[in-house]
């Protein structure tokens, strides 16, 4: 199984704030996840014409991404799905078992356990009926990506088949379970995480601003 280097780098597209006056902030989260072989979004912001915006102005074309993975059915996640479906009828749409409706011609595949997606990438599967985290292995340790951390942190990382995590990225709501992080290498906090002062104070060789803008290379 070739690992080394299949981990790219990661995009933020649509984060609360942004590195660029030219990015528009809004409540929400999404990311572009670049592998050696697939191209895969990570939720879909609150808004699509912000998210389509964003993405332009980062020469990010919707026809190159190869699948959409969903955490969750909040409106902050799913808002721009119709707009990259509408650009895009080819890519797989990954979604948690509880998210229903999606009437557009791309293949669907919802989850409600641990699934591989392709080699080296999985889901947790949905996880107290709510919410799933994408896993990206690297040689690194395992990158994982949350949306809101609904389910709590400890249960999303005591979920992985392997427990050497090199990163997390995402939002973490209000977690205060900050041990969590202790043995992770590098964590960005983004979106509704509440306590990012907190994380950056306890842990600042291994933080990572997050915005949309941000690029996270592996």
């Amino acid at each position: 199984m070739k690992i080394n280097n299949y981990l790219n780098r990661i995009i933020i597209l649509y984060d609360n704030t942004s590195i660029s006056p030219k990015l528009k902030a809004d409540w929400g989260f999404s990311c572009l996840i670049e592998t050696e072989d697939r191209n895969i979004l990570f939720d879909t912001g609150g808004n699509g014409k912000i998210l389509l915006e964003n993405m332009s102005l980062l020469e990010i074309d919707p026809k190159r991404i190869d699948d959409i993975f969903i955490s969750h059915q909040h409106f902050d996640h799913i808002g721009g799905l119709s707009a990259i479906l509408n650009e895009n009828s080819k890519a797989v749409v990954h979604i948690p078992r509880s998210l229903k409706g999606i009437k557009y011609p791309n293949k669907v595949i919802s989850y409600d356990n641990s699934q591989v997606l392709y080699e080296n990438i999985y889901s947790t599967g949905e996880l107290n009926g709510d919410e799933q985290s994408l896993v990206i292995k690297t040689d690194r340790g395992s990158v994982v990506i949350i949306g809101c951390c609904h389910p709590g942190l400890k249960n999303i990382l005591s979920s992985l088949k392997e427990k050497n995590i090199y990163a997390v990225i995402g939002g973490l709501h209000g977690s205060t379970e900050f041990d969590q992080l202790k043995n992770v290498t590098k964590v960005c906090p983004t979106h509704c995480t509440k306590h990012i002062e907190e994380i950056k104070e306890l842990y600042p060789d291994k933080y990572i601003s997050g915005g949309a803008g941000a690029i996270i290379e592996f």
